[in-house]
């Protein structure tokens, strides 16, 4: 079982404690956080009421996509309301899963503001500087924004219900999976995301899903670093595209999909999926069910995406520049069968 741990890397810090939620605000003191605008939905906020006490301002993030809900949340923010006592830009803390966090770094790239991740789910969100901007603020932007403090409770990260946390997991084992075949793949990329996946497998087996929360909260730690490292590629520019167009559900896109993209992409580069296929306990042939058997993934047919807009979620993804990174580039036919697979 994964032992707690504090993580320094690059200006970053991991704090990975159980029982980091009930203490959460002890850790930003520790950190040198003291004053703070808090973002956050009403589930989160329920589960750490001192924080909403204490903040300078508390903030909900509606539903959406990240630019539409961190645009109300930039503009609430906009100074003198962001300011502290010395004029100095108040660090952001968001509380929350990765849509929350990625709204955090969107408002943090456009108002200079420090982003500390406290996660509620298994979202890379916290170990990446990927994200989209805020709607009308994409020329503002500064710089592309990683919190700098990420307070990891592996209890809050893994307490949705089994149908919700295996799809979430799944979007965490694909931040690994994506990052084995890129040009920017390097030994720390792979050696994480092995590791990763290697943990996120053996935590969700089925007997062993209810005791080792730990390892599977380390798992997508070390996952979203990888893909943070290397970079994403077939996977992920299906999945956004599909989620930004049809409007299916995030981590449930992810899941079913990722068994396709992994099969599509080992047959492809297959040294570089043996060793997945190893930290999953199988062989290369076997590893697309071994992921379907981790993920038990719904069919995106049945969770209300618009099945009259795939065409054009076909064309959008041709035109992904992540796409010429792939081996064998895909055809427009080649993606069209993946999405239907997953459909």
């Amino acid at each position: 079982m994964s032992e707690d741990f504090t993580w320094r890397d690059a200006g970053r810090t991991v704090v990975f404690r159980r029982e980091g939620m009930p203490r959460a605000l002890e850790v930003l003191r520790e950190h040198g956080v003291g004053e703070f605008e808090l973002l956050s939905t009403e589930r989160a906020l329920g589960e750490a009421p001192d924080l909403a006490e204490v903040a300078n301002g508390v903030h909900l993030v509606g539903h959406g996509q990240v630019p539409a809900a961190a645009a109300p949340v930039l503009d609430a923010l906009s100074p003198p309301c962001l300011l502290s006592e010395g004029a100095r830009v108040r660090p952001l803390v968001a509380l929350g899963g990765g849509r929350v966090v990625d709204v955090a770094k969107a408002v943090g790239a456009v108002s200079g503001a420090e982003v500390v991740a406290i996660p509620t789910t298994l979202s890379g969100a916290p170990m990446t500087a990927i994200h989209r901007l805020p709607g009308g603020a994409e020329d503002r932007a500064q710089v592309m924004v990683r919190p700098s403090l990420v307070i990891a409770d592996p209890a809050a990260m893994t307490g949705q219900k089994e149908r919700e946390l295996r799809a979430s997991a799944m979007n965490a084992l694909a931040h690994g999976a994506d990052t084995l075949y890129l040009p920017g793949s390097n030994p720390v990329s792979e050696m994480t995301a092995m590791r990763g996946a290697e943990l996120i497998g053996s935590a969700l087996d089925e007997e062993r899903v209810e005791r080792d929360r730990g390892d599977l909260a380390l798992g997508a730690i070390l996952c979203g670093y990888a893909i943070d490292s290397a970079g994403f590629g077939l996977h992920h520019l299906i999945c956004q595209t599909l989620v930004r167009i049809c409007g299916t559900p995030h981590a449930e896109t992810n899941a079913a999909i990722l068994p396709q993209a992994v099969g599509f992409l080992a047959e492809r580069a297959p040294k570089a999926y043996e060793g997945l296929a190893a930290s999953l306990g199988t062989d290369l042939p076997g590893l697309p069910e071994r992921i379907e058997e981790l993920g038990r993934p719904r069919r995106l047919s049945t969770l209300g995406g618009d099945e009259s807009r795939l065409d054009e979620a076909l064309e959008a993804m041709l035109q992904r520049p992540e796409l010429q990174q792939v081996p064998g580039q895909p055809s427009r036919a080649d993606l069209a069968k993946l999405v239907q697979a997953g459909w």
